[in-house]
């Protein structure tokens, strides 16, 4: 179907999704993964792993395994899978490079999670030939520029372009007409709508409503009368209605990084270690994010689920992984576990500052270039020979000031993290 001819009214609005983002990234660094079943996320351990999957590639897809399915559940439907844990860091890299390409198609864009975004291109489209050719245009900077497919839905809404996206994966262009809104949406099911789970589908099924059409076809009153306000919304978005705008979400509000362990650990040592290095991840995504955050927040979930958090609020923005280490150890230090083994650690910065240009303090600077310096050596470290090599050095590194008879490495200076 083509896009007819633009009215003042009608808007253009384009949903792009990555294709098995994760998995298609590990692909793309290692290609002997490719045609094979290849599932990112926790250790299976055989079948006994705990955890769940981040993600999958379509090879493993055909054995039923998804997204935040039991690791365990994985194992058994397809043994023979390459099970490989998520790189974050990599991940968000990748993600960063397919928005700024984004960017150059219009600047109207929300970001919606780490590789989807909706596009607003009805003032930018005429500029590149029209909507459609922007889209293939899109899809084929995307290809050409960072090695990997995106699925596009174009419609005249951010619903019904996003049903649209994820209608012909991978590598699909589907395009909604304006005007053809609820035709397009009536044969589908009724478990493409936002909001409808398992559950909720179900339900509905209960009450004869299978396809979306069937929906379209009631007037709003009577599934108000059934359903209650969300009935109102089910009766819009069944007949295509969507007025949202496409916009920023504004600024971040936090950011964070979690663990959680196969097994529960009783060691402190070794969970103090895992603090390090979240604290060391999260400072160098900062700073290349130029980020810096003012409260930090450690999160603890101990044997039988009981979680609690702690936090502290410091006397000044950072990224720095020396500062955010030291309060973190702090903070875990504090909680009463009464014996209680660890299950899950985190660590969270908040109350950021997104221009990285805050003023420093006259005796901060030259102790802030040494641990930039610092900072940098630690970079250049992970990426000649892998993360570990870097955390042993950073480890090291911390200890010295032990041995040194520094005072406990607990007191924080004026630097934080966040969630």
């Amino acid at each position: 179907m083509t896009v007819s001819s633009t009215q003042s009214a009608t808007r253009y609005i384009i949903h792009v999704d990555m294709d098995a983002f994760y998995a298609a990234i590990e692909e793309m660094d290692y290609p002997e993964y490719r045609g094979k079943p290849l599932v990112v996320g926790a250790d299976p351990k055989g079948g006994k792993g705990r955890g769940v999957v981040s993600t999958a590639n379509y090879e493993a897809r055909k054995y039923g395994i998804r997204s935040a399915l039991p690791v365990s559940k994985a194992y058994r439907l397809c043994p023979h899978a390459i099970f490989v844990p998520g790189r974050p860091q990599r991940y968000g890299e990748i993600s960063r490079q397919v928005m700024r390409i984004l960017s150059d198609f219009s600047p109207q864009i929300q970001q919606i999670s780490i590789d989807e975004a909706f596009l607003d291109i009805t003032q930018t489209a005429k500029g590149f030939g029209g909507p459609k050719s922007l889209a293939e245009k899109l899809k084929a900077r995307i290809r050409a520029e960072v090695g990997l497919t995106a699925s596009v839905g174009l419609a005249s809404n951010m619903f019904v372009a996003k049903v649209a996206s994820d209608l012909h994966k991978p590598d699909g262009l589907t395009i909604c007409a304006p005007g053809h809104e609820k035709e397009f949406l009536a044969p589908l099911p009724i478990s493409k709508l936002w909001g409808v789970g398992p559950k909720t589908e179900a339900h509905l099924r209960d009450y004869g409503f299978h396809v979306i059409g069937d929906l379209a076809k009631c007037s709003q009153e009577t599934l108000a009368k059934k359903f209650g306000k969300w009935g109102a919304h089910l009766w819009a978005l069944s007949n295509g209605i969507d007025h949202r705008a496409v916009e920023d979400g504004g600024p971040r509000k936090s950011i964070s990084q979690e663990h959680t362990w196969d097994e529960d650990v009783a060691d402190v040592a070794v969970v103090e270690k895992r603090i390090w290095k979240i604290a060391d991840d999260l400072s160098r995504y900062m700073r290349e994010e130029k980020i810096k955050g003012r409260v930090l927040t450690v999160k603890i979930r101990l044997e039988g689920f009981l979680t609690y958090t702690r936090r502290q609020t410091l006397s000044g923005h950072t990224n720095d992984a020396e500062t955010m280490r030291e309060v973190a150890i702090k903070l875990f230090r504090s909680f009463e576990r009464e014996g209680k083994k660890v299950r899950l650690i985190g660590v969270n910065m908040s109350d950021l500052n997104t221009h990285g240009a805050e003023q420093l303090q006259l005796f901060d600077q030259p102790e802030s270039k040494q641990k930039d310096k610092v900072a940098q050596l630690l970079d250049t470290l992970r990426e000649k020979f892998g993360e570990e090599a870097a955390a042993r050095a950073s480890l090291v590194g911390e200890r010295s000031h032990e041995f040194l008879g520094a005072e406990e490495v607990v007191k924080p200076k004026k630097k934080d993290l966040g969630s």
